[in-house]
């Protein structure tokens, strides 16, 4: 929905660029003197703690202030790793005159959307409204009641090309503040009831079936044939995207569905989004291509990823040659996460930025006199030839000064293929890359943001946990395990609910729903993987948590913030699946594990209710709720629980042979002398299913039972793996 505004306000309605980008470290100013900002937590609002603007921090003081003053209130909102958010804070903010603007007209508040995402996402609806699009950094302009009246993104320093630059912005928002009251009045109470009819869609059923078509057949007209990815450029990973595919191809037998998939991650993990010399993905691909990255690496990204290739390596044939390489690369992503993104108590952190020493890329580029001094003949060739290295640089077209002999490493093929076609030894890779990587870790590094958020730490711990299933690596289920014990040990409120932020030793903030769903994900996948039943007990406490929190009974669907979060202007419920899924997404799919894991009919309830909660939402635009509609998959097709009961030396074979197949319809639950009392709390049908003359098989498919048999032959030709469709 897009609110027309009345004509003085659409003067300064700037359009809202869609900036998903990356950010540098802020070099810090020669001004001593130091805002608010200075005792924060957040490395967002600290980057900005020496600007000349005198901002506040988001709360009460502020807004007090701005009723004192009759101010407007000039909210900016940002995170650490944005580029354009610097971009814009280098010109404006931390320009003497602009800034004396900002302050004499305006409160000024400096908001970190990953610390508070529950203000970002009100906000972003806002401006979405206004102007039709979003990004980063957004502006918003409010009252001191933070009822908004104007939104854009970017602001340039200086008016151009049609956009309005900040000075004149702020004596035109002035001028009209003080003259011309009325007129915002009237559309702050048009943007407040469109803002508030969000939370009112009526409830819809729907065919799983057909919507999930509908979503296939979408993305195969967007599907990019030739260099894999949906649309042209810029190019996100969108990984939810492809776990949807992976699971239509698997239950639709649908070939095509899967080559997407397979076609995206090679293609991916050959171009120059991937950091081919210290492992890891950027953000988002500049071009169609996936050549020239936005820089920035993302906690979230490599979360995601993992779980895409993780299923994608189980859906490839043994035979396929990609098989090895989404092996690889999978591996590569956990080292990278372990290496650079893992604290020491066993949490992860955030992100690391794009820029270094003032310029984007530069920690991540090549010049070719560079590689000239720093290989041997051989393994120089073998560089510039296969990652199409150039002495004029290899990623612009028309290179600016600074960028003239830069190179990104991207490639095309196969490393073996392309050697074996040039008489090229392709094992020298090896040796190569460990030179380049100790070469350029004496480089200043990008900043790193030493944040450490429960939801982003949810997702790395699930993802890592199937990745350790797969491919029985006890030291990738250490991992998991350690990531949840700090999430048990820091991050619990004492009442069992979640802390959403961590840094430098202090939690706070009380835990928002994509802190519940992603944790209690990451405690089902560590529970799929490990069949200790505390995690089970984990994730099902913390679903009744989100339920009481953040569920609305009057309509359905769970508010983005709960009872215990700050009243905002606005309650929000999240569905879109954008860089990351939705909680209420993410909350479908935990219900139906928990559902079928446990046979609790009460989650059955509740998915039915969040289906027609949603569904007339998602009928309009399925393919982007594609989390969504990989919980509707499973409503559509039969379901199997497997129960294995009783003791056994072969029982850790038997599971292998199980859980390292995919199967993302088949529920397991290992009843055994330690946990059979537990279980049976969480799900009660298995307390008769004992262990009969040695170990003993119960499998129910489709809300129908089998005989149980101690023949395990007999249950693998029942639940009939598969690598790829038929």
């Amino acid at each position: 929905m897009k609110i027309t505004l009345i004509p003085l306000l659409l003067i300064f309605s700037l359009s809202c660029m869609q900036q998903y980008e990356s950010e540098d470290t802020m070099p810090k100013s020669e001004k001593n003197n130091l805002n608010r900002l200075i005792k924060e937590k957040s490395p967002y609002l600290l980057q900005h703690a020496e600007n000349p603007v005198d901002w506040y921090p988001w709360g009460e003081e502020a807004f007090q202030k701005a009723k004192k003053e009759d101010k407007p209130i000039f909210l900016s909102i940002g995170y650490s790793t944005c580029h354009w958010c610097h971009v814009m804070a280098h010109e404006s903010f931390e320009d003497e005159e602009i800034a004396a603007m900002l302050n004499n007209t305006f409160i000024c508040i400096k908001v970190d959307r990953e610390e508070r995402p529950d203000i970002d996402n009100v906000y972003m609806k806002v401006c979405q409204m206004m102007t039709g699009s979003g990004g980063w950094p957004l502006t918003i302009v409010m009252t001191p009641g933070q009822k908004p009246f104007f939104a854009a993104t970017y602001i340039p320093p200086v008016s151009r090309y049609g956009r309005m630059g900040m000075p004149d912005l702020i004596r035109a928002i002035d001028n009209a503040w003080k003259n011309d009251r009325k007129k915002i009045t009237g559309s702050v109470a048009k943007i407040m009831e469109a803002l508030n009819q969000e939370n009112l869609s009526p409830e819809k059923d729907i065919d799983p079936g057909e919507l999930a078509t509908k979503t296939n057949k979408w993305l195969s007209q967007r599907f990019d044939e030739e260099n894999g990815g949906f649309g042209s450029a810029p190019k996100f990973p969108s990984p939810h995207n492809l776990i949807f595919l992976l699971r239509y191809g698997y239950f639709s037998h649908e070939k095509k569905a899967q080559e997407m998939v397979f076609k995206t991650l090679e293609k991916m993990r050959y171009g120059g989004i991937y950091d081919h010399i210290g492992y890891g993905f950027h953000r988002y691909s500049t071009d169609k291509i996936w050549k020239l990255p936005h820089f920035e690496k993302m906690l979230y990204d490599q979360a995601m990823l993992l779980f895409a290739y993780t299923e994608a390596y189980q859906n490839l044939a043994d035979d396929d040659p990609r098989k090895d390489l989404f092996s690889r690369t999978i591996e590569e992503i956990i080292t990278y996460v372990k290496r650079d993104l893992t604290a020491d108590n066993g949490g992860f952190y955030s992100a690391e930025d794009a820029d270094s020493e003032g310029k984007e890329g530069k920690f991540y580029v090549w010049k070719t006199e560079e590689l000239k001094d720093l290989l041997t003949e051989e393994e120089f060739d073998l560089v510039v030839g296969y990652f199409k290295v150039s002495p004029d640089g290899n990623f612009a077209e028309e290179p600016t000064k600074e960028e003239t002999g830069d190179n990104v490493f991207h490639a095309s093929e196969d490393l073996l293929s392309f050697a074996g076609k040039r008489d090229l030894d392709a094992k020298l890779w090896t040796s190569i890359r460990e030179k380049l990587f100790q070469y350029r870790e004496k480089r200043i590094h990008p900043g790193k943001d030493d944040k450490i958020l429960t939801d982003w730490n949810g997702l790395m711990l699930g993802s890592i946990a199937m990745a350790a299933r797969v491919f029985e690596r006890e030291d990738w289920l250490d991992m998991a395990k350690q990531s949840s014990e700090f999430l048990t040990r820091e991050m619990r409120q004492n009442d069992g609910g979640l802390f959403h932020r961590y840094r430098q030793g202090e939690k706070g903030i009380s835990g928002f729903i994509d802190d519940y769903a992603f944790v209690i994900w990451g405690l089902i996948e560590l529970y799929a993987s490990t069949l200790e039943v505390e995690y089970l007990h984990q994730a099902i406490a913390l679903i009744r948590q989100a339920d009481d929190r953040f569920w609305e009974r009057e309509n359905g669907g769970y508010f983005f913030s709960g009872d215990q979060n700050e009243k905002l202007i606005s309650e929000t419920k999240d569905l879109y699946d954008g860089a990351i899924p939705s909680g209420n997404s993410v909350m479908l799919n935990n219900l139906l594990s928990v559902y079928h894991l446990t046979g609790d009919v009460t989650y059955r309830t509740k998915i039915d209710e969040l289906v027609r909660t949603f569904g007339n939402e998602v009928s309009r635009q399925p393919g982007a709720y594609t989390q969504f509609m990989t919980g509707l998959l499973w409503l559509d097709h039969p379901a199997k629980e497997l129960v294995i009961s009783g003791e056994s030396e072969k029982i850790q074979d038997y599971l292998k042979q199980i859980t390292s197949n995919y199967r993302p319809d088949l529920f397991l639950l290992w009843r055994n002398n330690i946990n059979a009392e537990k279980l049976s709390e969480i799900a009660p049908f298995t307390e008769n299913q004992i262990s009969q003359d040695g170990l003993t098989f119960y499998l129910c498919e489709d809300h129908a039972c089998n005989l149980p048999t101690n023949n395990f032959d007999d249950i693998l030709g029942k639940l009939k793996f598969v690598t790829k469709p038929d």
